[in-house]
């Protein structure tokens, strides 16, 4: 009995005084790109992405409002004779064909920069001259603000930059005390305004996921017909020209205080950069507002390091920044052919899509009501490709655009400017714009499925900038008297088919 109890006492002391220790396995690492993060866990197009969309395009609307105001602010008025001079009015004569006195400009019409400055006759010139540098300030900015958000400033930051500089450059137009400081300031807003197209649109896009990236990427251009319609708005209520710049220059002050603030940085952009933490929260910030749930073992990588399977390797390789620059798309023979051609075709879609929203001033019709047509009839064709790009694809169905705006532009300059063919004219000129505008909206979705993260913003501006080369060519020839002639509209169309060719 006593042997028991102690063999028993034994037992009890060789029992383990703490429970065992469960040792719970870590689940696997998973490591994804954005794209399959997108896809599998936040969502490709949810409320976080809509509303991110929806407030990042607000600035196509700036866009546009910087740069078809000159529309409207070097528009030529009309004159009226002095009382007593002996002038005839007549709606076909130029003012060069009268005595100096004779005539005065029509002030109910409101005040332009050729009314203040007399740019009219031998200073003509100048009108066009000032546009071409504003649409060559906008060639500089764009590729230095597409390399500026590549790189250190990012796409949010580069954004806020250039929508301060347009409203500063901006009012301070406003007070240009003569011909020579307005067109510097013109310069200077063409070089902000150049960055927020680029700055705007991969900001918007980036954090969609590959199945929705093209349609709402064909969404962004009704954002700046808007601003089209909105500045046609704005000059017919402020039609002085002095206050029409400051009035254009409100809608970036409410942009940059009520809706930048709300817009995040792109995740692609960080983890280039080797933040990604910070990437990782907007990730899941993603997740988190569109109702789903981004699991703890799940991390993000660039598309070179997915097959990495520890977390060590992760760490370090995800710290280190990926940095290029324009050399290395030049260097590359896929790459660089894809930019020279991408150049181009912006390049002469430029010259028609510029060509005949700035001719409106040429029109003998209401200024207004002429360019805020312009701007809806660009919509049904941003519509009627979104719908068809899935079934075409973005290359034939750009091919298709081009052709039918080039068709259509093309029969309008044989038609000429006989009376009885004005409205066919007419027609032929809203279908021209409307295949043209398809053609831009398409340019930017397929630019983006060319060219990787971390040179796309880059190689975007610089092929934006050849469309601006395109731009500084079409003011000279807008600020004449009569449209184009039929043998140039040709020579431009026969260029676009060649590139496409």
């Amino acid at each position: 009995m006593t042997m028991s109890s102690h063999k028993k006492e034994s037992d009890d002391l060789r029992s383990p005084l703490l429970p065992p220790v469960v040792i719970q396995e870590q689940p696997p690492l998973e490591m994804l790109t954005v794209d399959q993060m997108l896809t599998k866990y936040c969502g490709e197009f949810g409320f976080w992405q809509f509303k991110h969309f929806v407030l990042t395009c607000m600035a196509w609307t700036l866009d546009a409002i910087h740069t078809m105001v000159m529309i409207f602010a070097d528009r030529e008025p009309s004159w009226t004779c002095e009382p007593g001079s002996g002038c005839v009015w007549d709606s076909e004569k130029s003012v060069c064909e009268l005595q100096p006195g004779s005539w005065r400009w029509d002030s109910s019409e409101g005040w332009s920069t050729v009314a203040e400055w007399g740019l009219v006759c031998g200073q003509k010139y100048k009108v066009g001259l000032v546009q071409a540098l504003f649409f060559f300030g906008c060639m500089i900015g764009g590729g230095t603000f597409g390399h500026l958000s590549d790189s250190k400033l990012g796409r949010k930051r580069s954004l806020m930059i250039v929508c301060i500089l347009n409203i500063i450059f901006g009012l301070l137009t406003a007070i240009s005390p003569g011909y020579w400081t307005y067109v510097l300031l013109r310069l200077l807003t063409g070089f902000s305004n150049g960055g927020i197209g680029v700055c705007a649109y991969v900001l918007a896009i980036e954090p969609i996921g590959p199945a929705k990236r093209g349609i709402t990427g064909m969404s962004t251009f009704y954002f700046y017909s808007v601003g089209i319609a909105l500045i046609s708005g704005i000059a017919y209520i402020f039609q002085s020209w002095r206050f029409l710049y400051i009035a254009s220059s409100i809608p970036s002050v409410i942009f940059l205080l009520f809706m930048l603030p709300f817009i995040f940085e792109s995740p692609r952009w960080y983890l280039i950069r080797g933040k990604t933490d910070e990437a990782m929260k907007i990730m899941q910030n993603i997740a988190k507002m569109n109702g789903n749930h981004l699991p703890e073992n799940v991390y993000i990588a660039l598309d070179k390091e997915t097959k990495r399977r520890d977390h060590e390797s992760i760490e370090t390789a995800t710290k280190e920044i990926v940095a290029a620059s324009i050399r290395d798309v030049i260097r590359s023979p896929l790459l660089r052919t894809r930019l020279f051609l991408l150049m181009g075709i912006y390049f002469t879609s430029s010259i028609v899509y510029y060509g005949v929203n700035l001719n409106a001033t040429n029109l003998k019709t209401n200024i207004y009501f002429s360019v805020l047509l312009n701007s809806v009839v660009e919509m049904p064709g941003y519509l009627l490709v979104a719908f068809l790009i899935d079934r075409y694809g973005s290359k034939s169905l750009g091919i298709g655009a081009q052709w039918f705006s080039g068709i259509f532009c093309l029969i309008g300059s044989l038609i000429g400017s006989k009376e009885n063919w004005k409205a066919m004219r007419m027609v032929c000129g809203v279908l021209g714009i409307f295949g043209m505008a398809g053609t831009y909206n398409l340019l930017y979705v397929y630019a983006m499925e060319l060219f990787p993260t971390v040179v796309r913003s880059m190689a975007i501006g610089f092929a934006r900038q050849a469309g601006q080369v395109g731009s500084i060519l079409v003011p000279f020839v807008v600020v004449k008297d009569r449209c184009m002639t039929p043998w140039m509209e040709w020579k431009v169309e026969e260029n676009q088919f060649a590139m496409l060719a």
